[in-house]
């Protein structure tokens, strides 16, 4: 399915997640690289060395869940928009993600928008917390956005709605 649509399957996705356990105890990012490419922004951009690809830049990256803090730098830094970060430690109905987003209007904090699953179909409505943009991200601003605790798995973008 992966080869025809470039859609993960749930199986596929549970492999990139840490476990719960870690998710709820703070923020921590999920490399969702399925591919083998010549890529390394995000080994080069961890301030802690959480993310490694070796010796070979074809290598999936993989990252070092307890070394991570989940402070979002290799997010702005993956050219293909593959990592985010979750962080299930500030309640226990809700997850906050802290995605890529490069479309325009960008969002505002307190607005609601529509969360999508890896297909792009809507599943959720998600609540942008805050909006970060600064040049050091090169124009790709990141998104924090608060997702009811259920769709963990399946949230990974938004839109917004029609105004």
């Amino acid at each position: 399915m992966f080869e025809k649509t470039g859609v993960a399957t749930r199986e596929m996705v549970m492999t990139k997640f840490p476990p719960i356990e870690r998710i709820n105890k703070g923020p921590v990012a999920v490399v969702e690289c399925y591919q083998k490419i010549p890529c390394n922004p995000c080994q080069t951009a961890c301030p802690v060395g959480a993310i490694e690809i070796g010796d070979d830049i074809n290598n999936i990256p993989q990252r070092d869940e307890e070394r991570c803090g989940g402070c979002g730098v290799c997010v702005a830094k993956c050219p293909g928009l593959a990592i985010m970060i979750v962080d299930g430690s500030k309640s226990a109905e809700t997850v906050e993600f802290r995605i890529p987003y490069e479309f325009l209007p960008l969002p505002k904090a307190g607005e609601t928008v529509v969360g999508l699953d890896r297909a792009g179909k809507p599943v959720c409505k998600a609540k942008v917390l805050k909006v970060l943009n600064p040049p050091a991200f090169d124009r790709t601003p990141v998104v924090t956005l608060e997702v009811d605790r259920k769709y963990l798995y399946d949230f990974r973008n938004f839109r917004r709605e029609a105004e």
